[in-house]
């Protein structure tokens, strides 16, 4: 048996909604090539083995692959460390370190849109049309998203992840790190049924992406 914690990652102010997040905390206890049935298995968009703690060593798994880099999963399981065993500085997923801080409640991590998923970013008229969008084609990878007040850098979107088998996430930190660079400016995200993403531009390809974390359940699970 090897504990899983459940997390809900980019809450809003009243700790609700959030995208659902898996980690194993000691993630060595789960073979490496049982990993990816764990992950589908659990259905989560995503789940996290910590590899080691110390270091922030960590990977980061769909149900349907392996991603290098991935947003919710470097927020949620950085704020699971702070809380259950020492605060890290820097994840290490394979796509390389991953700079972690905190501020006012919310945990943050930079990264580089070359790092995740080759997001299509898609800006629709408004956030009724994004709202009201149809799911598009499974060969793309979309984000569909538009300004709600350009002025003070807010954000609807929607994000579909076909090829690994989660469809629409509810909460994307990769895609909100890839609008964040081209934009080249600080916003706020709504997405999915209510989640909240906070970004900042770092400059030179970088950005930040946090949130709130909640635990939601901790079991043992049968690896």
């Amino acid at each position: 048996m090897s504990e899983l914690h459940v997390l809900r990652v980019f809450c809003d102010a009243r700790w609700g909604f959030g995208n659902p997040l898996g980690v194993f905390l000691d993630g060595g206890e789960v073979a490496e090539e049982r990993r990816q049935e764990v992950a589908a298995e659990l259905g989560f968009s995503e789940t996290v083995f910590v590899d080691d703690a110390a270091s922030g060593r960590i990977r980061i798994f769909t149900p349907g692959l392996e991603l290098h880099f991935a947003g919710h999963p470097t927020v949620g399981t950085a704020w699971l460390l702070g809380k259950e065993r020492e605060p890290v500085e820097v994840l290490r997923p394979p796509a390389g370190e991953v700079e972690v801080r905190v501020d006012g409640g919310r945990t943050f991590v930079t990264g580089r849109p070359e790092w995740g998923p080759d997001w299509k970013l898609i800006q629709l008229e408004d956030a009724r049309a994004v709202e009201e969008a149809d799911p598009p084609p499974e060969e793309e990878l979309p984000c569909l998203w538009a300004w709600v007040d350009e002025g003070e850098g807010s954000v609807r979107s929607r994000c579909f992840s076909h090829e690994d088998g989660v469809g629409e996430d509810e909460a994307t930190g990769s895609a909100a790190i890839c609008l964040t660079v081209a934009l080249g400016r600080d916003i706020e995200i709504l997405q999915g049924r209510g989640s909240r993403l906070d970004t900042h531009f770092l400059g030179e390809g970088r950005a930040e992406v946090g949130g709130r974390v909640v635990v939601d359940e901790v079991r043992d699970f049968a690896v």
